[in-house]
C-alpha cells in the first residue's frame, strides 16, 4: 500500500482545486434531465417487425389476392420498421432486457390482418399527440401508412376518413406558420387539380373525384382557419397551376391527381415536423391520412406499384 501524501499547504490547494471542478460534474449528471425511460417508439417499432412477419406468413401460406395483400403489408411494414429502427437507433436510450412486451404472434385471415393495421394506426396516432415535433412526422407517416394499406382492400378495412373536426389553434410560431402557408398552397393546388381533371375522367370517376376534390376544400378551408387565429393572412390560390405533364386523356389525368395527394402528404408530414400545437397537430395528422388513403385508390386506378406508400408524406 502507498503512503498517503503529506498534508501540506500545496495538497491542500490542489485538493480544493479538484473539488471544485467534480461539483459541476456531478451536477450535471443529477440535473441534466436525461430521460433514462424506454424509447416511446420501442412498441412502435416492435409492432411493426411482428406485423410485417405476420403479413409474410401469411402470404406464404395464402394464395391469389390473399397472397398479394399480404406480401404488400409485409413489404411496407418492414419498411416502416426500418424507419422507426433508425430513430431508435439514433436516439440510442435504453432499452428493457425483455424487450418492452410481448409482440403479437402469427394472423390467420386477412381479416386478422385487418385488425392489426388499425391498431397499429391508433398506436401511432397516439403517440404523433405527444411525441417531440421531430419524431411527429414520422409517426404520423406511419399511421397514414397503415391507413394506406387498409385502403387496398375491403377486407383491410378500406375507407376514406370523412370532415374534419374543427381544430382549435391559437398564436403560432413562425415555423408553424410558414408550414401552415405550404399546405394550405398545396390543398388550393389539389382542389384546382381535381378540377381540371373531371374534364377528362369518365363518369365513372364521378364520386371519386367529388369526394376528393371536397376533402381538399375541407382542409383548405381549415388553413385558413388555423392562419386566421394566428393573426397571418392565408396565401390566396393561383389562377392555375403548371402541372408536372399536359393532361390530355384518362392516364395523364389520373397522374395529377396522384401527384395532387403526394405533394399534400409531404406538406402535412412538414406541419407536423414543425408544430407542438394539439389541434394543429391533429389537424395535419388527418389530412396526411387523407392524402394518403385518396393516394393509394387513385395509384390501384394506374396500376401503380406499390399501390399504398408505406410512409405517406415521406416517400
Amino acid at each position: 500500500m502507498s503512503a498517503l501524501p503529506p498534508l501540506n499547504r500545496r495538497n491542500l490547494l490542489r485538493a480544493a482545486a479538484l473539488a471544485v471542478l467534480a461539483v459541476p460534474l456531478a451536477g450535471a449528471t443529477a440535473c441534466s434531465g436525461y430521460d433514462d425511460s424506454p424509447d416511446q417508439l420501442l412498441p412502435l417499432w416492435e409492432r411493426a417487425e411482428a406485423d410485417a412477419a405476420a403479413a409474410r406468413a401469411l402470404a406464404g401460406s395464402g394464395s391469389g389476392d390473399v397472397s398479394t395483400l399480404a406480401e404488400q403489408v409485409a413489404t411496407a411494414r418492414s419498411a416502416q420498421a426500418s424507419a422507426l429502427k433508425a430513430e431508435l437507433d439514433r436516439l440510442n436510450k435504453p432499452r428493457p432486457e425483455d424487450g418492452g412486451g410481448t409482440p403479437p404472434g402469427p394472423v390467420a385471415d386477412l381479416a386478422a390482418l385487418s385488425e392489426r393495421l388499425r391498431e397499429a394506426r391508433e398506436q401511432a396516432a397516439t403517440l404523433t399527440a405527444s411525441v417531440p415535433a421531430f419524431r411527429a412526422g414520422l409517426t404520423g407517416s406511419v399511421a397514414a401508412g397503415c391507413a394506406a394499406l387498409q385502403q387496398l382492400s375491403p377486407e383491410l378495412g378500406a375507407g376514406q376518413p370523412g370532415e374534419l373536426d374543427p381544430a382549435r389553434t391559437g398564436q403560432l410560431p413562425a415555423e408553424s406558420v410558414e408550414a401552415v402557408q405550404r399546405a394550405l398552397a398545396a390543398e388550393h393546388a389539389a382542389v384546382w387539380a381535381y378540377g381540371l381533371v373531371s374534364a377528362f375522367l369518365p363518369a365513372d370517376f364521378g364520386k371519386g373525384i367529388d369526394a376528393g376534390a371536397a376533402a381538399h376544400r375541407d382542409r383548405r378551408d381549415a388553413c385558413e382557419r388555423v392562419l386566421a387565429a394566428a393573426g397571418t393572412a392565408p396565401v390566396p390560390a393561383e389562377t392555375a397551376y403548371l402541372a408536372p405533364d399536359e393532361v390530355t386523356d384518362e392516364p395523364s389525368a389520373v397522374a395529377l391527381v396522384i401527384t395532387a395527394e403526394s405533394d399534400a402528404a409531404g406538406a402535412w408530414h412538414g406541419v407536423l415536423e414543425r408544430t407542438g400545437d394539439a389541434g394543429l397537430r391533429a389537424l395535419a395528422a388527418d389530412s396526411l391520412i387523407g392524402s394518403a388513403t385518396r393516394g393509394t385508390s387513385w395509384r390501384m386506378e394506374a396500376g401503380r406499384q406499390p399501390a399504398a406508400v408505406a410512409l405517406p408524406g415521406r416517400d
